[in-house]
């Protein structure tokens, strides 16, 4: 049989791609929700039987280097079914209410947050890929205040329009990464305004970020909170959350607002930017380290790891 013309293949991937989220969002948000979870968690584990987690697992021993094989297996598992939990309780996020919405986050050292707020005054969260981030923004939208955030560009374009509308849908607003107008300059602006600026950090999307110590190894992560902070002389928190088990069972998170990060006195604007990216760096590397599992990096970010990478399109091409 002659293979499919690679066109066709994509075009195929991406019709499958969008009926998987169109019945996530219309089927999955129907299920019991023991029965939704138990579901990913199947899909979890085949996938990590099939080898689909092999990035994760990378991520993994870099960060926590004193695992064992079977320590890291397992740890793996159980990042895999964090990372599904993060789709399945995002495909049911539409139909929470704000009571149920309450009762599945919990929140750490929001008191400034809040006075920030109250104050009408506007604050930028650096976050990392950790525990279920569209469940904090929905929650942040109806018990903070307005949420202002930037998003990846997905593929294909239907995907990333139906995100677009999912998070439009909980209350936030969504700047995209690319393909429409910079979004810096309307996050600036939004920085104006009371409200909440999240934003995802420890991977750096621009090749215009920063190096960092994240973990004790060399890594690459996103400027743009710090430079923003800095411009705009917000105050910059960094944010971890973290899955836990609720009462009476099922998942929550937890979000922890840690301190915000000190401006430097002294240095350029790069210097300050750099120094703040790093303390953001270290905060969410202690969190990493603590809640492994909860980080869903299934991309590199190391620099070796982005250099390995680089050299490896370089000798296919």
């Amino acid at each position: 049989m002659s293979p499919l013309p690679s066109g066709l293949v994509s075009h195929a991937t991406d019709i499958a791609t969008v009926a998987g989220f169109r019945l996530g969002w219309t089927v999955i948000r129907r299920m019991p929700e023991r029965a939704a979870y138990a579901l990913f968690d199947r899909i979890a584990d085949l996938t990590v039987a099939r080898g689909g987690g092999a990035r994760l697992r990378a991520n993994y021993a870099t960060v926590r280097p004193e695992l064992d094989d079977a320590a890291l297996d397992a740890l793996v598992r159980h990042g895999m079914r964090a990372y599904m939990r993060y789709y399945c309780e995002s495909f049911r996020l539409p139909v929470l209410s704000a009571d149920e919405l309450a009762a599945r986050v919990r929140v750490e050292g929001d008191g400034p947050v809040r006075e920030i707020l109250a104050a009408d005054g506007s604050l930028i969260c650096f976050l990392g890929h950790l525990g279920n981030w569209d469940l904090a923004g929905a929650w942040g939208a109806v018990h903070l205040g307005p949420v202002t955030t930037v998003a990846e560009r997905l593929e294909p374009e239907e995907v990333f329009e139906e995100f677009l509308e999912f998070r439009t849908g909980l209350g936030m607003t969504i700047l995209p990464l690319t393909g429409g107008p910079a979004p810096f300059p309307l996050l600036r602006e939004a920085t104006g305004r009371r409200g909440l600026i999240p934003l995802l950090s420890d991977r750096d999307l621009s090749r215009d970020g920063v190096e960092v110590d994240f973990c004790g190894e060399p890594a690459r992560m996103a400027a743009g909170p710090a430079a923003l902070a800095l411009t705009t002389r917000r105050p910059l928190f960094p944010v971890s959350i973290r899955h836990e088990r609720r009462d009476g069972g099922g998942w929550g998170i937890v979000i922890t607002f840690h301190e915000p990060v000190a401006v430097p006195t002294s240095g350029t604007t790069r210097d300050k930017v750099s120094a703040m990216t790093q303390a953001c760096a270290d905060v969410l590397g202690v969190a990493v380290r603590t809640h492994t599992a909860d980080w869903h990096m299934l991309q590199p970010v190391f620099t070796k790891d982005l250099d390995a990478d680089r050299l490896a399109r370089a000798g296919a091409s």
